[in-house]
């Protein structure tokens, strides 16, 4: 009675959900591994007790992760294993994997390497402009990414504006694989710096003054304070923007010459198997791709778990 009064008391999203009593009548008997399916409902109504909120979540959690993924692995069983094998291991497969994956590394490091210059730089200084450039720094989020490859391809061209210059080195950035890198750049940069920006800005100046006060340098500082405070969301904006530049199609498709072998990458590999209605092959890329990017996500998780534990 008390338990009950209590739950009375709490606001709407944290009264608990109740699984209702007309589910017995619609469940099929021995659903709940019971002969007296209504009994077993029954006990289950009184146990179970779920939030609003966290019904909610599970619902949309379900919905747009759960059954897609779990479509796209039921398609991708129909063929035999060795069948598969065969698909996941030809030649232009194999290819399209190492240019995406390697391109995304590259990506990646240049934009942990600048996206942390920029956190910092937005953070730690005042400048007249620094409005707009905070600002600027989520463009890629708002800019479609055919646009965002339009873009890209008029300006490193070899008539653009940059495109122009780099040729006189005999540097050529569209329909190669630095333009892919330059454009998984351009829309994976976003993360790196608004996963650091926050907790530098929340990182007390006071702990730095008092190494420096301690006989502290300020490069060990740096490594010895700053650093340990910024790593994990520095692993975890490199990581989302890792997974973005994976699964980039729309500017890519403008900045490469999407040949085999050349620079060809996996979505655009999957989206052309698609076009020539071999769904098998594009069903067995894309779960090949997806395997690859949950093992290095689940990784690095784990490394960032670790390293918690450790610390503590």
């Amino acid at each position: 009675m008390k338990k009950r009064q209590a739950n009375l008391d709490l606001p709407p999203s944290r009264k608990p959900f109740r699984v209702p009593e007309w589910m017995a009548s619609v469940l099929p008997r021995g659903f709940f591994f019971t002969a007296d399916h209504k009994k077993s409902l029954s006990y289950l109504i009184n146990r179970i007790q779920i939030s609003w909120p966290l019904l909610f979540t599970g619902l949309y959690f379900f919905l747009f992760l759960i059954i897609p993924i779990t479509a796209l692995l039921k398609r991708a069983s129909q063929s035999l294993f060795q069948d598969f094998f065969t698909i996941a291991t030809q030649p232009i497969a194999l290819s399209a994997y190492s240019v995406t994956f390697s391109m995304a590394f590259l990506a990646s490091v240049f934009n942990g390497f600048f996206g942390f210059i920029l956190a910092w730089v937005l953070v730690r200084y005042n400048f007249p402009g620094k409005r707009f450039l905070d600002a600027a720094i989520d463009l890629p989020f708002a800019v479609p990414t055919s646009v965002a490859g339009l873009t890209l391809a008029t300006v490193y061209s070899k008539t653009g504006w940059i495109g122009e210059f780099l040729s006189k080195f005999g540097i050529q950035v569209v329909y190669t694989r630095l333009g892919i890198a330059t454009a998984m750049v351009f829309v994976s940069l976003p993360f790196v710096v608004r996963a650091v920006q926050p907790v530098l800005q929340e990182l007390d100046e006071e702990i730095e003054e008092a190494a420096w006060s301690l006989g502290a340098d300020p490069w060990t500082t740096f490594c010895k304070v700053v650093v340990p405070s910024l790593l994990p969301a520095f692993v975890t904006g490199i990581t989302l923007g890792f997974s973005r530049a994976i699964g980039e199609y729309g500017s890519l498709v403008l900045v490469s010459s999407n040949i085999p072998f050349k620079d060809l990458i996996a979505s655009v590999l999957i989206f052309q198997n698609l076009e020539q209605y071999e769904y098998t092959e594009a069903t067995v890329v894309a779960t090949v791709v997806l395997i690859i990017s949950f093992c290095i996500l689940l990784g690095v998780s784990s490394l960032q778990s670790w390293n918690r534990k450790r610390r503590k």
